[in-house]
Protein backbone atom coordinates (compact mmCIF):
# COMPACT_ATOMS: atom_id res chain seq x y z
CA UNK A 1 0.00 0.00 0.00
CA UNK A 2 3.22 2.09 -0.60
CA UNK A 3 3.97 4.99 -3.23
CA UNK A 4 7.16 6.51 -5.01
CA UNK A 5 5.65 9.96 -3.46
CA UNK A 6 8.02 10.49 -1.22
CA UNK A 7 10.37 8.11 -0.15
CA UNK A 8 13.42 10.44 1.12
CA UNK A 9 13.84 11.10 4.47
CA UNK A 10 12.42 7.79 5.75
CA UNK A 11 13.84 8.54 9.40
CA UNK A 12 11.95 11.64 9.67
CA UNK A 13 8.81 11.16 12.38
CA UNK A 14 5.10 12.61 12.60
CA UNK A 15 3.81 12.27 16.11
CA UNK A 16 -0.21 11.85 16.61
CA UNK A 17 -1.45 13.16 19.82
CA UNK A 18 -5.14 13.40 21.64
CA UNK A 19 -6.37 15.95 23.93
CA UNK A 20 -9.62 17.09 25.64
CA UNK A 21 -12.74 14.52 25.42
CA UNK A 22 -13.53 12.00 22.96
CA UNK A 23 -15.50 12.87 20.24
CA UNK A 24 -16.69 10.62 17.05
CA UNK A 25 -13.94 10.68 14.68
CA UNK A 26 -10.88 10.48 16.17
CA UNK A 27 -9.75 7.13 14.56
CA UNK A 28 -10.39 8.09 11.34
CA UNK A 29 -7.92 11.52 11.64
CA UNK A 30 -5.51 8.35 13.01
CA UNK A 31 -6.06 6.32 10.49
CA UNK A 32 -5.64 8.70 7.70
CA UNK A 33 -2.95 10.71 8.89
CA UNK A 34 -0.80 7.68 9.37
CA UNK A 35 -1.66 6.13 6.49
CA UNK A 36 -0.74 9.38 3.89
CA UNK A 37 2.63 9.59 6.39
CA UNK A 38 3.31 6.25 5.46
CA UNK A 39 3.01 6.16 1.99
CA UNK A 40 4.67 9.37 1.68
CA UNK A 41 8.40 7.64 3.87
CA UNK A 42 7.68 8.99 7.24
CA UNK A 43 7.63 6.62 10.53
CA UNK A 44 4.64 7.60 12.26
CA UNK A 45 4.37 7.02 16.41
CA UNK A 46 1.14 7.77 18.36
CA UNK A 47 1.83 9.62 21.82
CA UNK A 48 -0.40 8.46 24.40
CA UNK A 49 -2.73 10.21 26.38
CA UNK A 50 -2.42 13.48 24.81
CA UNK A 51 0.02 16.02 26.24
CA UNK A 52 0.21 14.01 29.60
CA UNK A 53 3.81 11.90 29.75
CA UNK A 54 5.15 14.46 27.56
CA UNK A 55 4.68 17.05 29.99
CA UNK A 56 6.45 15.21 32.53
CA UNK A 57 9.36 14.58 30.13
CA UNK A 58 8.21 11.54 29.47
CA UNK A 59 8.83 9.44 26.35
CA UNK A 60 8.22 6.04 27.03
CA UNK A 61 4.40 6.35 26.42
CA UNK A 62 4.28 5.73 22.44
CA UNK A 63 3.46 3.45 20.04
CA UNK A 64 4.32 3.07 16.77
CA UNK A 65 1.63 3.07 14.09
CA UNK A 66 1.30 1.01 10.59
CA UNK A 67 -0.83 1.10 7.90
CA UNK A 68 -2.10 -2.50 9.25
CA UNK A 69 -2.84 -1.27 12.79
CA UNK A 70 -5.05 1.59 11.67
CA UNK A 71 -6.73 0.77 8.19
CA UNK A 72 -9.76 -0.08 9.62
CA UNK A 73 -9.83 1.77 12.56
CA UNK A 74 -12.24 4.89 10.70
CA UNK A 75 -15.19 3.38 11.89
CA UNK A 76 -14.88 2.66 15.56
CA UNK A 77 -15.34 5.26 18.45
CA UNK A 78 -12.92 6.61 21.08
CA UNK A 79 -9.15 6.73 20.53
CA UNK A 80 -6.76 3.88 19.98
CA UNK A 81 -4.10 6.24 21.71
CA UNK A 82 -6.22 7.61 24.36
CA UNK A 83 -6.21 11.41 25.88
CA UNK A 84 -6.11 13.51 28.46
CA UNK A 85 -6.87 17.33 29.70
CA UNK A 86 -2.90 17.75 30.25
CA UNK A 87 -2.27 21.72 29.65
CA UNK A 88 1.55 21.94 28.80
CA UNK A 89 1.17 25.99 29.13
CA UNK A 90 0.17 26.09 32.76
CA UNK A 91 4.23 26.30 33.34
CA UNK A 92 7.39 27.20 31.35
CA UNK A 93 8.75 23.68 32.85
CA UNK A 94 6.00 21.81 31.28
CA UNK A 95 6.31 23.16 28.20
CA UNK A 96 10.03 23.02 28.15
CA UNK A 97 9.43 19.07 28.95
CA UNK A 98 6.79 18.97 25.99
CA UNK A 99 9.43 20.40 23.27
CA UNK A 100 12.86 18.65 24.69
CA UNK A 101 10.76 15.19 24.64
CA UNK A 102 9.33 15.73 21.03
CA UNK A 103 12.74 16.56 19.73
CA UNK A 104 14.76 13.53 21.89
CA UNK A 105 12.10 11.32 20.05
CA UNK A 106 13.26 12.75 16.38
CA UNK A 107 9.92 14.48 15.79
CA UNK A 108 10.20 16.48 12.55
CA UNK A 109 6.05 16.88 12.48
CA UNK A 110 3.87 16.89 15.16
CA UNK A 111 -0.26 16.66 14.60
CA UNK A 112 -2.43 17.02 17.37
CA UNK A 113 -6.41 16.28 17.62
CA UNK A 114 -8.52 18.12 19.98
CA UNK A 115 -10.58 21.69 20.95
CA UNK A 116 -9.56 25.19 21.86
CA UNK A 117 -7.73 24.17 24.57
CA UNK A 118 -5.38 21.16 22.92
CA UNK A 119 -5.23 23.49 20.05
CA UNK A 120 -4.14 26.70 22.37
CA UNK A 121 -1.29 24.14 23.71
CA UNK A 122 0.10 23.21 19.96
CA UNK A 123 0.32 26.01 19.05
CA UNK A 124 2.82 27.08 21.99
CA UNK A 125 4.54 24.21 20.61
CA UNK A 126 4.75 25.57 17.35
CA UNK A 127 6.44 28.78 19.03
CA UNK A 128 8.69 27.08 21.63
CA UNK A 129 9.93 24.80 19.03
CA UNK A 130 11.10 27.50 16.22
CA UNK A 131 10.32 25.38 13.24
CA UNK A 132 12.19 22.55 14.35
CA UNK A 133 8.89 20.60 14.71
CA UNK A 134 6.06 21.59 12.32
CA UNK A 135 2.88 21.83 13.90
CA UNK A 136 -0.96 21.05 12.67
CA UNK A 137 -3.50 20.86 14.17
CA UNK A 138 -6.92 19.19 13.43
CA UNK A 139 -10.46 20.68 15.46
CA UNK A 140 -12.13 18.35 17.11
CA UNK A 141 -14.95 19.05 19.92
CA UNK A 142 -19.01 17.91 19.73
CA UNK A 143 -19.30 21.64 21.32
CA UNK A 144 -18.57 22.44 17.74
CA UNK A 145 -16.97 26.01 18.91
CA UNK A 146 -13.78 26.74 17.35
CA UNK A 147 -13.96 29.55 14.89
CA UNK A 148 -14.44 27.71 11.76
CA UNK A 149 -16.14 29.06 9.02
CA UNK A 150 -20.30 29.09 9.88
CA UNK A 151 -20.98 26.26 7.28
CA UNK A 152 -17.98 23.94 8.41
CA UNK A 153 -18.61 21.98 12.09
CA UNK A 154 -16.18 20.31 13.58
CA UNK A 155 -15.58 16.53 13.49
CA UNK A 156 -17.61 14.92 15.98
CA UNK A 157 -20.33 16.62 16.00
CA UNK A 158 -22.48 16.06 13.72
CA UNK A 159 -22.23 12.21 14.91
CA UNK A 160 -23.32 13.50 18.62
CA UNK A 161 -25.91 15.53 17.34
CA UNK A 162 -27.32 12.41 15.25
CA UNK A 163 -26.98 9.87 18.78
CA UNK A 164 -27.96 12.75 20.80
CA UNK A 165 -31.41 13.47 18.57
CA UNK A 166 -32.35 9.73 18.54
CA UNK A 167 -31.81 10.02 22.66
CA UNK A 168 -34.46 12.68 23.26
CA UNK A 169 -36.70 10.96 20.78
CA UNK A 170 -37.18 8.44 22.91
CA UNK A 171 -37.64 10.15 26.06
CA UNK A 172 -40.04 12.73 24.25
CA UNK A 173 -42.28 9.44 23.35
CA UNK A 174 -41.70 8.42 27.21
CA UNK A 175 -43.07 11.75 28.55
CA UNK A 176 -45.64 12.09 26.15
CA UNK A 177 -47.11 8.14 27.41
CA UNK A 178 -46.52 8.85 30.75
CA UNK A 179 -47.46 12.86 30.95
CA UNK A 180 -44.21 14.17 32.25
CA UNK A 181 -41.51 16.37 31.67
CA UNK A 182 -38.00 15.63 30.77
CA UNK A 183 -35.00 18.40 31.61
CA UNK A 184 -32.34 17.59 29.42
CA UNK A 185 -28.94 18.62 29.95
CA UNK A 186 -26.51 18.97 27.16
CA UNK A 187 -22.72 19.42 26.67
CA UNK A 188 -21.46 22.51 25.59
CA UNK A 189 -18.95 24.55 27.30
CA UNK A 190 -19.71 27.89 26.06
CA UNK A 191 -22.16 27.49 23.00
CA UNK A 192 -25.30 25.89 22.31
CA UNK A 193 -24.53 24.55 19.10
CA UNK A 194 -25.63 20.89 20.10
CA UNK A 195 -28.20 21.51 22.41
CA UNK A 196 -29.77 23.18 19.39
CA UNK A 197 -29.00 21.08 17.03
CA UNK A 198 -30.29 18.14 19.28
CA UNK A 199 -33.73 20.34 20.14
CA UNK A 200 -33.91 21.31 15.87
CA UNK A 201 -33.59 17.64 14.82
CA UNK A 202 -35.74 16.32 17.54
CA UNK A 203 -38.89 18.48 17.96
CA UNK A 204 -38.03 19.22 21.30
CA UNK A 205 -40.33 21.15 23.55
CA UNK A 206 -38.09 24.40 23.82
CA UNK A 207 -34.54 24.52 23.96
CA UNK A 208 -32.07 27.31 26.46
CA UNK A 209 -29.25 28.36 24.72
CA UNK A 210 -26.73 30.72 26.50
CA UNK A 211 -26.18 32.63 23.33
CA UNK A 212 -30.08 33.82 23.76
CA UNK A 213 -29.03 35.81 27.00
CA UNK A 214 -26.03 37.74 24.81
CA UNK A 215 -23.12 38.80 27.27
CA UNK A 216 -25.54 39.36 30.05
CA UNK A 217 -25.52 37.44 32.87
CA UNK A 218 -28.79 35.09 33.52
CA UNK A 219 -30.59 35.27 37.09
CA UNK A 220 -31.98 31.83 38.33
CA UNK A 221 -34.88 33.39 38.22
CA UNK A 222 -35.10 34.74 34.32
CA UNK A 223 -34.51 30.72 33.81
CA UNK A 224 -36.85 29.08 35.59
CA UNK A 225 -39.50 31.81 34.35
CA UNK A 226 -38.97 30.32 30.90
CA UNK A 227 -39.57 26.40 31.99
CA UNK A 228 -42.20 27.62 33.54
CA UNK A 229 -43.99 29.80 30.59
CA UNK A 230 -43.03 26.83 28.60
CA UNK A 231 -44.99 24.46 31.23
CA UNK A 232 -47.84 26.79 31.82
CA UNK A 233 -48.59 26.85 28.00
CA UNK A 234 -48.37 23.41 27.34
CA UNK A 235 -50.83 22.96 30.26
CA UNK A 236 -53.36 25.32 28.48
CA UNK A 237 -53.69 23.52 25.34
CA UNK A 238 -54.46 19.98 28.13
CA UNK A 239 -50.86 19.07 27.09
CA UNK A 240 -48.99 17.80 30.69
CA UNK A 241 -45.74 16.65 28.87
CA UNK A 242 -43.03 17.94 27.39
CA UNK A 243 -38.91 17.91 26.72
CA UNK A 244 -36.81 20.98 27.67
CA UNK A 245 -33.30 20.76 26.89
CA UNK A 246 -30.46 22.87 27.85
CA UNK A 247 -26.81 23.71 27.45
CA UNK A 248 -24.55 23.19 29.87
CA UNK A 249 -22.42 26.49 29.41
CA UNK A 250 -25.64 28.13 31.25
CA UNK A 251 -24.52 26.96 34.56
CA UNK A 252 -21.37 29.73 33.60
CA UNK A 253 -23.93 32.52 32.92
CA UNK A 254 -25.48 32.47 35.84
CA UNK A 255 -25.37 35.18 38.11
CA UNK A 256 -22.51 34.57 40.21
CA UNK A 257 -24.26 35.53 43.73
CA UNK A 258 -26.45 32.37 42.87
CA UNK A 259 -23.66 30.09 42.40
CA UNK A 260 -22.05 31.21 45.62
CA UNK A 261 -22.53 27.45 46.36
CA UNK A 262 -20.49 25.92 44.17
CA UNK A 263 -17.53 27.96 44.83
CA UNK A 264 -15.83 24.57 45.08
CA UNK A 265 -16.69 23.10 42.61
CA UNK A 266 -14.06 21.17 40.61
CA UNK A 267 -11.80 22.50 37.90
CA UNK A 268 -9.98 21.12 35.00
CA UNK A 269 -6.33 21.64 34.43
CA UNK A 270 -7.57 24.52 31.92
CA UNK A 271 -9.62 26.47 34.82
CA UNK A 272 -12.33 25.64 33.63
CA UNK A 273 -15.40 24.33 35.80
CA UNK A 274 -16.00 20.71 35.54
CA UNK A 275 -19.72 21.14 34.47
CA UNK A 276 -20.22 17.66 35.51
CA UNK A 277 -19.82 18.78 39.23
CA UNK A 278 -22.83 20.82 38.73
CA UNK A 279 -26.09 19.39 38.53
CA UNK A 280 -27.66 22.10 36.81
CA UNK A 281 -30.41 19.52 35.65
CA UNK A 282 -31.12 18.95 39.31
CA UNK A 283 -31.15 22.64 40.85
CA UNK A 284 -33.31 23.96 37.65
CA UNK A 285 -35.74 21.29 38.37
CA UNK A 286 -36.38 21.51 42.07
CA UNK A 287 -36.75 25.10 41.86
CA UNK A 288 -39.09 24.84 38.96
CA UNK A 289 -40.98 22.63 40.33
CA UNK A 290 -41.19 24.23 43.90
CA UNK A 291 -42.70 27.46 42.03
CA UNK A 292 -45.15 25.98 40.10
CA UNK A 293 -46.52 23.98 43.14
CA UNK A 294 -46.67 27.82 45.04
CA UNK A 295 -49.06 28.59 41.56
CA UNK A 296 -51.27 24.87 42.58
CA UNK A 297 -49.57 23.09 39.62
CA UNK A 298 -48.47 19.75 40.18
CA UNK A 299 -46.06 18.46 37.23
CA UNK A 300 -44.14 15.40 36.96
CA UNK A 301 -40.30 16.88 36.09
CA UNK A 302 -37.22 14.40 35.67
CA UNK A 303 -33.55 15.83 35.18
CA UNK A 304 -30.95 13.78 32.78
CA UNK A 305 -27.65 14.62 31.59
CA UNK A 306 -26.70 13.30 27.76
CA UNK A 307 -23.36 13.85 26.57
CA UNK A 308 -20.83 11.27 27.67
CA UNK A 309 -23.14 8.94 25.85
CA UNK A 310 -22.30 10.95 22.48
CA UNK A 311 -18.44 11.34 23.05
CA UNK A 312 -17.66 7.51 21.85
CA UNK A 313 -19.91 6.30 19.57
CA UNK A 314 -18.81 5.30 16.44
CA UNK A 315 -18.87 7.97 13.51
CA UNK A 316 -21.90 8.21 11.56
CA UNK A 317 -20.90 8.53 7.87
CA UNK A 318 -20.64 12.22 7.44
CA UNK A 319 -17.77 11.91 9.66
CA UNK A 320 -16.07 8.78 9.26
CA UNK A 321 -15.72 10.75 5.61
CA UNK A 322 -15.05 13.97 6.78
CA UNK A 323 -12.17 12.40 9.09
CA UNK A 324 -10.53 11.07 6.63
CA UNK A 325 -10.20 14.33 4.35
CA UNK A 326 -9.08 15.71 7.69
CA UNK A 327 -5.86 13.31 8.39
CA UNK A 328 -4.91 13.62 4.85
CA UNK A 329 -4.77 17.44 4.08
CA UNK A 330 -3.22 17.48 7.78
CA UNK A 331 -0.49 15.48 6.70
CA UNK A 332 -0.29 17.02 3.33
CA UNK A 333 -0.26 20.54 4.71
CA UNK A 334 3.14 19.54 7.19
CA UNK A 335 4.87 17.74 4.55
CA UNK A 336 4.36 20.38 2.10
CA UNK A 337 6.50 22.49 4.31
CA UNK A 338 3.52 24.15 6.35
CA UNK A 339 3.25 24.54 10.21
CA UNK A 340 0.92 26.18 12.89
CA UNK A 341 -2.64 25.70 11.46
CA UNK A 342 -5.95 24.73 12.20
CA UNK A 343 -6.51 22.51 9.22
CA UNK A 344 -9.61 22.94 7.70
CA UNK A 345 -12.35 21.64 4.69
CA UNK A 346 -13.65 23.76 2.92
CA UNK A 347 -15.91 23.58 -0.26
CA UNK A 348 -13.74 19.67 -0.70
CA UNK A 349 -10.21 21.55 -0.20
CA UNK A 350 -7.94 21.33 2.21
CA UNK A 351 -7.49 25.38 3.85
CA UNK A 352 -5.22 25.71 6.58
CA UNK A 353 -6.01 28.72 9.30
CA UNK A 354 -2.78 29.73 11.13
CA UNK A 355 -3.11 29.64 14.72
CA UNK A 356 -2.42 34.09 14.46
CA UNK A 357 -5.72 34.00 13.04
CA UNK A 358 -7.30 31.72 15.61
CA UNK A 359 -6.19 33.75 19.07
CA UNK A 360 -7.85 36.27 20.38
CA UNK A 361 -5.15 39.47 20.51
CA UNK A 362 -6.94 40.45 23.88
CA UNK A 363 -6.53 37.12 25.61
CA UNK A 364 -3.96 35.39 23.79
CA UNK A 365 -7.12 32.35 23.85
CA UNK A 366 -8.71 30.68 21.03
CA UNK A 367 -11.46 32.45 19.88
CA UNK A 368 -15.22 30.83 20.42
CA UNK A 369 -17.77 30.38 17.36
CA UNK A 370 -21.27 31.51 19.18
CA UNK A 371 -23.96 30.54 17.75
CA UNK A 372 -25.12 33.12 15.24
CA UNK A 373 -29.03 33.83 17.09
CA UNK A 374 -30.06 36.62 13.97
CA UNK A 375 -30.10 33.97 11.29
CA UNK A 376 -32.80 32.08 10.03
CA UNK A 377 -31.78 28.98 11.08
CA UNK A 378 -32.01 30.03 14.49
CA UNK A 379 -35.50 31.97 13.65
CA UNK A 380 -36.63 28.03 12.46
CA UNK A 381 -35.54 26.48 15.74
CA UNK A 382 -37.16 29.39 17.60
CA UNK A 383 -40.82 29.62 15.79
CA UNK A 384 -41.24 25.96 16.43
CA UNK A 385 -40.17 25.77 20.18
CA UNK A 386 -43.38 26.22 22.37
CA UNK A 387 -42.79 29.10 24.80
CA UNK A 388 -43.97 32.31 25.89
CA UNK A 389 -43.69 34.80 22.73
CA UNK A 390 -44.48 38.51 22.92
CA UNK A 391 -47.42 37.99 21.03
CA UNK A 392 -48.97 35.79 24.19
CA UNK A 393 -48.83 39.13 26.11
CA UNK A 394 -50.41 40.95 23.10
CA UNK A 395 -53.53 38.39 22.57
CA UNK A 396 -56.39 39.13 25.06
CA UNK A 397 -58.00 36.14 24.77
CA UNK A 398 -54.72 33.98 24.53
CA UNK A 399 -53.15 36.06 28.31
CA UNK A 400 -56.50 35.04 29.63
CA UNK A 401 -56.18 31.26 29.21
CA UNK A 402 -52.38 31.24 30.02
CA UNK A 403 -53.19 33.22 33.03
CA UNK A 404 -56.32 31.18 34.30
CA UNK A 405 -54.09 28.16 34.04
CA UNK A 406 -51.53 29.60 36.18
CA UNK A 407 -53.43 30.90 38.44
CA UNK A 408 -53.37 33.99 38.08
CA UNK A 409 -54.91 37.60 37.11
CA UNK A 410 -53.64 38.71 33.39
CA UNK A 411 -51.84 41.79 34.92
CA UNK A 412 -49.65 39.26 37.25
CA UNK A 413 -49.00 36.92 34.76
CA UNK A 414 -47.66 39.57 32.78
CA UNK A 415 -45.56 40.86 35.61
CA UNK A 416 -44.24 37.14 36.65
CA UNK A 417 -43.62 35.86 32.89
CA UNK A 418 -42.31 39.53 31.32
CA UNK A 419 -38.76 38.37 31.65
CA UNK A 420 -39.21 34.73 30.06
CA UNK A 421 -39.70 36.36 26.98
CA UNK A 422 -36.87 37.52 24.82
CA UNK A 423 -36.80 40.63 23.06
Amino acid sequence: MTDSKDRKGSSEILAILVGGGPAPGINGVISAATIEAINRGKIVIGIIDGFKWLSRGDKTHIRGLTIEDTSRIHLTGGSILGTSRENPTTSPEKMNNVVRALKELNVKYLLSIGGDDTMFSASRVSEEARGQIKVAHVPKTIDNDLPLPSDTPTFGFETARHVGTRIVQYLMEDAKTTGRWYFIVTMGRKTGHLALGIGKASGATLTIIPEEFHEKKVTLTQLISILEGAIIKRLSIDREDGVAILTEGLADKLDEVELKDLKDVERDEHGNIRFSEIDLGKIVKDETRKRLLKKGIKITIVDKNIGYELRCAPPIPFDAKYTRDLGYGAVKFLLSGGSGALISIQAGKMVPIHFNEILDPKTGRTRIRLVDIDTESYEVAEEYMIKLKKSDFEDPEQLEKLARTAHMTPEEFVDYFSKAVRR
